[in-house]
């Protein structure tokens, strides 16, 4: 049993030996010599000229031996180079990780982890790293740093978009340490003094709030999260609820199949909720295996920090017809990632499929638009999402 929900947890985050050939070929600098000596004339090295590649770092070798100044730290160099070349791909969420990070990264995956409570993603626009949402009661909801902020500097020293996995480091620390955020927000620099604390990512939240209406809220996908959802709907369903709102503002995603077992709660039997499509075309489909157990009108609320897992729920609900999307359109995050460990203990973060949703309907770099577009009241501070959320279910 254990193994069965290990291996459910890592859907996203599945570990992979890569042979030490391939390893070299994604660095390639030190391919000059295996290049020069052997006859590579298959299609693929062709077509990604991998030999042109292996020289024109070499050539640059050779001019770093002969003028550069200062002590080569060939390890640094060699991470440098495989940074440089992931980068090139142009993705913010495919990146390398380093062996000194590995472990640290995979254990964020749990849902548990001591840092500020805050999810992160790369802005490709200001080539910053951005607040995608906020841990509910986290430490850096509680100082007040918000969903949309740009990081500058996390301790005086200043992380660009690229530079995520390292920033993302230095934020994590001993528990009750103090950590010093820099963040812009539209034209004003802000600081922030935040505490690290234990942050527990998953945090499902329910309530009644008119007319027989249950509201349920979370800001993530974790472990457990559609078990504590379908938990705070049974609590809700005892107190009469006729209909339903879920909050899904503000929602960075996580665990794919946990989105998947809440659509499960909701829709038909064998509904088709989820397709995945890998670079050559092949889909994956993913389908509800269980009985409905929600039955009763159900909206969405959605905003620009939607993403990922969460636009997946939203996508799915939406075009099967079980749910009504209200707020703004969603982020537009709708590819998968897997960690690949290397032999040397680093890993790769890389992209292999994208999703679509029940009707075919891309998510990245599309997003979900709303069946009513409702914004937000900021400069009352009220909620007119939510509201309009109860005035149609009334």
């Amino acid at each position: 049993m254990e193994k069965e929900k290990k291996e459910r947890i890592y859907k996203i985050v599945m570990m992979i030996v890569i042979s030490v050939f391939t390893t070299f070929i994604i660095t390639s600098i030190s391919l000059y010599t295996y290049f020069v000596n052997n006859d590579v004339s298959s299609k693929e090295s062709e077509k990604y000229n991998t030999k042109e590649m292996a020289q024109v770092l070499e050539s640059y070798r050779k001019i770093i031996d002969k003028y550069y100044l200062g002590e080569i730290d060939e390890n640094l160099l060699l991470e440098g180079a495989i940074k440089g070349y992931i980068s090139g791909l142009g993705d913010p969420y495919t990146e390398y990780i380093s062996k000194e990070d590995m472990q640290d990264y995979l254990e964020d995956t749990k849902g548990n982890f001591v840092g500020i409570g805050i999810y992160m993603i790369k802005n490709t626009e200001y080539n910053r790293i951005q607040v995608l949402s906020t841990i509910k009661g986290g430490p850096a909801e509680k100082v007040g740093i918000q969903a949309g902020d740009l990081i500058l500097t996390v301790d005086g020293v200043n992380y660009s978009g690229e530079q995520m996995t390292e920033a993302s480091n230095s934020i994590k620390g001993e528990e009750g340490k103090n950590v010093t955020i820099e963040i812009l927000r539209g034209n004003k620099s802000l600081k922030f003094d935040v505490i690290r604390e234990r942050v527990k990512v998953n945090q499902v939240e329910g309530k009644v709030v008119s007319d027989n209406i249950g509201y349920i809220q979370f800001t993530s996908f974790d472990e457990t999260t559609a078990e504590d959802f379908k938990n705070k709907f049974e609590e809700l369903e005892k107190q009469n609820i006729k209909a339903l709102i879920i909050d899904l503002r503000d929602n960075g995603g996580g665990i794919v199949d946990e989105a998947l077992d809440i659509a499960d709660y909701v829709t038909d039997k064998d509904s088709v909720l989820l397709y995945e499509v890998d670079k050559n075309g092949n889909e994956t489909v993913k389908k509800s295996t269980k009985s409905p157990i929600i039955n009763m009108p159900i909206i969405i609320l959605t905003n620009e920090n939607t993403a990922s897992a969460s636009e997946i729920l939203a996508g799915a609900l939406k075009d099967l017809g079980k749910a009504k999307t209200v707020g703004s359109k969603t982020y537009g995050k709708g590819v998968i990632q897997q960690i690949l460990s290397l032999t040397d203990g680093s890993g790769l973060k890389i992209t292999i499929e994208e999703y679509q949703t029940p009707n075919k309907n891309k998510i990245n770099k599309v997003g979900i638009e709303p069946d009513v577009e409702v914004k937000l009241d900021t400069e009352n501070n009220v909620d007119t999402q939510l509201q309009k959320a109860i005035e149609m279910l009334k």
